[in-house]
């Protein structure tokens, strides 16, 4: 019964011993399945999942369990949610403890997307009342500062000065813009296309848009690699937007690595409709860097709109490279791994018509 369980199930002895963990659990935690681990300390079998482990250790100690709650396991960003409970026998002594746990990573996806709809809502009102109340004087100020920088050619503190005007309204008028731009609903213009070409392009265009510096770009994307269903304008501006932001990091010196992938048709074991339902082929690409990483207080807050940690930021580079994923019915994660930099994986669909990450 335990094995045709759709949840993960973990049920560990009072000795510390691993009784019973299906194939479910395995999979959701991202562990290799083996028979040997029953009869094994669950810290050994847990030593990938530390998360997990302190649940099942505190179960023996604490009076009052959860009943439900939520954890992301750092290892795979998956959120998990959980119910743990302790065993008795016959006579009401402490035998063990069971863990009762499923992948909740898409329902939180889509409940974030949905609070990212209701504040895209109420930022494209704010942005109307920008444009028409900032952007007109904006423009009003660079034009005089430039009639008066032409009038003054003799006053050199006057030409630094005005110069700075000119510069500030052109950066506040380019935050506007910005702005405009990610409040506004995409709309894609989807045709089948290279992944290979489209990264290619990216790279270029970053190049005009960051100090590239010495700062090495690697691909290792197979040629055969699947032709996607994507708008390429928008799949350009979402790898133009991650290669700015890592040459940025990096300061001019470094290297980035971009390796793409196809992943196979796999079963889902976790469908609604009861059975298995097929998933479609994903192309999965991920921009690795060797800068100096996210810290990891941000790193849930680094694709949220106007957060930044650049002096001259917007905070708005990689809310739209979530909102062009998204559009595609893709995904992204972000790591941070052990040997230093910044890892950016995005999912996509070789099909439009895959509902994946909805």
């Amino acid at each position: 019964m335990v094995w045709s369980l759709r949840n993960g199930v973990l049920a560990v002895t009072v000795d510390g011993t691993v009784a019973v963990m299906n194939d479910v659990a395995y999979r959701i935690l991202g562990l290799p399945a083996r028979r040997s681990d029953i009869g094994r300390p669950f810290t050994g079998v847990l030593q990938g999942q530390p998360e997990v482990a302190r649940i099942i250790a505190g179960a023996f100690d604490l009076a009052h369990l959860p009943n439900r709650a939520e954890l992301r396991l750092k290892s795979t960003n998956k959120v998990i949610g959980y119910t743990i409970s302790q065993v008795h026998d016959s006579r009401g002594r402490l035998t063990g403890a069971t863990l009762f746990f499923k992948d909740l990573t898409r329902v939180e996806q889509l409940e974030e997307r949905e609070r990212l709809r209701d504040r895209l809502a109420a930022l494209g009102e704010m942005a109307a009342a920008i444009a028409h109340e900032v952007k007109n004087p904006l423009a009003g100020i660079e034009v005089m500062a430039g009639i008066l920088k032409r009038q003054l050619p003799e006053s050199q503190d006057a030409q630094t000065i005005l110069g700075d005007i000119i510069k500030e309204a052109k950066m506040a008028n380019a935050i506007v813009l910005e702005v405009l731009e990610f409040v506004r609903p995409i709309r894609l213009q989807v045709e089948h296309m290279s992944l290979l070409d489209v990264i290619k392009d990216a790279i270029a265009l970053a190049d005009t848009h960051a100090p590239r510096g010495k700062v090495d770009v690697t691909l290792a994307i197979p040629g055969d690699l699947a032709t996607i269903q994507g708008d390429p304008h928008q799949l350009r501006q979402l790898f133009t937007n991650l290669l700015i932001n890592a040459f940025e990091a990096m300061s001019g010196r470094g290297s980035v690595r971009i390796h793409a992938t196809e992943l196979p048709f796999e079963r889902d074991e976790e469908a609604p409709t009861g059975g298995d339902a097929l998933v479609g082929a994903m192309v999965q690409v991920d921009v690795t860097d060797d800068g100096p990483g996210v810290p990891p207080d941000v790193v849930d807050r680094i694709f949220s709109p106007f957060f930044t940690t650049k002096p001259q930021g917007t905070g708005l580079g990689l809310a739209i490279v979530r909102k062009i994923v998204n559009a595609h019915d893709g995904r992204i994660d972000v790591q941070v791994p052990a040997s230093g930099g910044t890892q950016f994986r995005v999912t996509l669909p070789v099909s439009s018509d895959h509902e994946l990450f909805r």
